[in-house]
């Protein structure tokens, strides 16, 4: 076992972090906490320059974004330049923690990890269950920005005010996988809870996650974002009891909705776990296949739900503080460690990959889980790299001679290719790395039309010429394509329209999906109690009420949700984005699905473009898409003090200082 410090270079013990000013930042006094749920503070810590500092959070701030994703993009923003690299020391990842973690309500063992992404260049958010966030928020802060770099590879340990950056090079280039670095990382730090950075991290893999516990906050590679700043792991550990401000209305909500939670709108999960979706998919022609060239998987069967259950189970789990156990582990083959299998790793790394084998599949999935890549993004570009060979699209290339013979089904390079994409080994391992947008621009026509991706995001296992409510939410997404932001695709199988006619009748039912995910990313809670909840914004309130002791009510939690949306889009705009971003790949416009339930379907530009006008007008955007400003007063956006302009638009402003 190698030794996780380095006895030649000393830990830096940072300064205690300092309390947050009894004064609010325009000098006036600063307004009593609520009761509960909030501590009104986050920490701020320059890896750079050696410091930490608790930085005030305004009550009226926690009471507009509430917490989670909308509190992390505030802080983001608060804490960046415009233009920044995400990459670079001027970038910042944001921990943020919503007001209901450390309470007794089922599911909200979460924190939201907010930063730019490296692969798409716009505001990522990716969520994850674990007792981290519980310790987490019980240091006493709601969130946790780190900005600047180390000097040398390190681990950041938080023990309730007391912060150390401890260097850690022996875990640094040694080609650990997680189950590895998480004992090397336990045995050094014990009684702290870890989120990691993988290997592929390391080797900044623009799609590389961070893990804690076994759980992933996949998506946009902020495991490269932490990794760049020289940070293996982030420890806390904390004693301070999150306050409620009604404790027996508290635990008697939790008690009903734990209730719920194991009702029918959770046996799915609680049965199967998402792979559950896998066969439904494939009968409704909505199973993307082979980069999307198809809707429907010939191998569907052998990787479905029911086949997997009944021939690999071994077994079930649950995240902290979660009643539902939607986590299901099936043997890979006879003797070995079981894998965690879920729809999207099943999905990417099968059918639109075209693998049919479990065996195969489960492998892929255990291997991406070990080397720290977001399974959609990494299937997602080895299916596009697939379908560029055998187009003969790297022929007189520096890449001809290695993707020759690469096909869609080949197991076996599929499973190599994660290898050399983790490690970027030179070659088509660090050309893919780069995620599918950058290689068709590397490569060059037709390749741009068929990349799968919106805004440099891979695009989930939801087809959008079948599910086409599902295509005007990953076109407007700030995240790129992204079914958990949007939901729209609860629309499409609603009933409530032609799942596979677009309209603009849809993009208000589009809109209403969109701000359910917000309060709940916000809040934060699993989306699987979604459809337990009688009614989200309602429900929404009463838990806040109950915790923090602000009498909420369903139309001010809706507005709230309304608010992040536009945070979210106002800070891609800051960051560069323009409305020709909220596009699909030319694939989904010009050629109509083969065959299945949706045989003949196709997307018309003008149908998106309907579809978008009506999304515009119901969020109160311009015909671009962009925030007016009548919009962001309207929303109280202006009062939280930030500066919205785009870098070639200003100068000599700071970071968080209005203009």
């Amino acid at each position: 076992m190698v030794p996780c410090a380095d006895p030649t270079i000393p830990a830096l013990p940072m300064p205690a972090a300092q309390p947050p000013s009894a004064r609010s930042d325009d000098g006036a006094p600063a307004a009593p906490l609520p009761a509960g749920g909030w501590f009104g503070r986050y920490l701020r810590v320059d890896l750079t320059g050696g410091e930490a500092r608790a930085v005030s959070i305004a009550p009226a701030v926690s009471r507009m974004l509430v917490g989670g994703v909308g509190l992390g993009t505030w802080i983001l923003a608060r804490e960046t330049p415009p233009g920044f690299d995400p990459l670079g020391d001027a970038a910042a990842l944001v921990l943020a923690f919503g007001p209901l973690v450390g309470t007794p309500l089922t599911t909200s063992a979460k924190l939201a990890f907010v930063a730019k992404s490296p692969l798409t260049g716009r505001l990522n958010d990716a969520l994850s269950s674990s007792g981290f966030a519980i310790a987490g928020k019980r240091t006493g802060f709601d969130a946790i920005v780190l900005t600047g770099r180390a000097r040398v590879p390190s681990v950041v340990l938080l023990d309730g005010d007391r912060l150390e950056v401890v260097p850690c090079p022996a875990l640094w280039g040694h080609d650990l996988r997680l189950d590895a670095l998480d004992a090397q990382l336990a045995a050094t730090h014990p009684g702290y809870e870890l989120t990691v950075a993988g290997l592929a991290a390391e080797h900044l893999v623009r799609y590389a996650g961070l893990a804690n516990n076994g759980r992933h906050a996949g998506r946009g590679g902020l495991g490269a974002v932490l990794a760049a700043k020289q940070i293996k792991a982030v420890g806390v550990r904390g004693k301070r009891a999150v306050p409620l401000a009604h404790p027996e209305r508290a635990v008697a909500i939790a008690r009903d909705l734990a209730r719920r939670s194991l009702g029918p709108a959770t046996e799915k999960y609680r049965a199967l776990g998402t792979v559950a979706n896998l066969a439904t998919f494939n009968r409704l022609a909505a199973l993307p296949t082979r980069n999307f060239q198809e809707s429907t998987f010939e191998g569907a069967a052998a990787l479905s739900g029911e086949a997997l259950h009944e021939t690999r189970a071994r077994g079930r789990s649950a995240c902290s503080g979660c009643t539902i156990g939607c986590e299901h582990f099936f043997e890979v083959a006879p003797g070995t460690k079981p894998v965690k299998a879920e729809y999207e790793n099943v999905f990417a790394l099968g059918p639109l990959c075209g693998v049919s084998d479990p065996e195969v599949v489960l492998r892929a999935s255990g291997a991406c889980d070990a080397l720290g890549l977001d399974t959609i993004s990494a299937g997602g570009t080895i299916a596009f790299a697939m379908e560029c060979a055998e187009r003969g699209l790297f022929a007189g290339t520096p890449w001809e001679a290695e993707a020759s013979g690469l096909r869609f089904g080949d197991g076996a390079r599929l499973c190599g290719l994660l290898e050399a994409i983790a490690h970027r080994r030179p070659g088509l391992g660090a050309l893919l790395a780069e995620g599918s947008r950058r290689v068709a621009e590397i490569l060059g026509p037709p390749a741009p039309d068929f990349a799968p991706h919106v805004k440099g995001l891979e695009i989930p296992g939801y087809e959008p010429r079948a599910l086409q409510t599902m295509a005007l939410g990953f076109a407007v997404s700030p995240r790129g394509a992204d079914h958990n932001r949007s939901g729209a695709y609860e629309v499409d199988f609603s009933g409530r329209v032609d799942r596979l006619a677009g309209a603009p009748e849809a993009a208000p039912l589009a809109v209403e999906a969109e701000d359910r995910a917000a309060v709940l990313d916000a809040l934060i809670l699993c989306k699987f109690l979604r459809r337990a909840l009688r009614d989200v914004h309602e429900e929404a309130a009463e838990m806040l009420a109950a915790v923090t002791g602000c009498a909420f009510t369903g139309p001010e939690v809706q507005a709230v949700a309304r608010r992040i949306v536009l945070l979210k889009r106002l800070f891609n705009a800051r960051e560069g984005w323009t409305a020709a971003e909220d596009t699909l790949p030319a694939r989904f416009f010009e050629a109509p699905l083969p065959g299945g339930a949706a045989r003949g379907a196709v997307l018309t530009r003008a149908q998106l473009d309907g579809m978008k006008r009506a999304y515009h007008a119901v969020r109160g955007l311009s015909e671009d898409g962009s925030v007016p400003e009548e919009a962001l007063t309207a929303a109280g956006l202006d009062a939280l003090g930030l500066d919205w302009r785009p870098a070639h638009e200003r100068s000599g402003v700071r970071p968080g200082q209005v203009g």
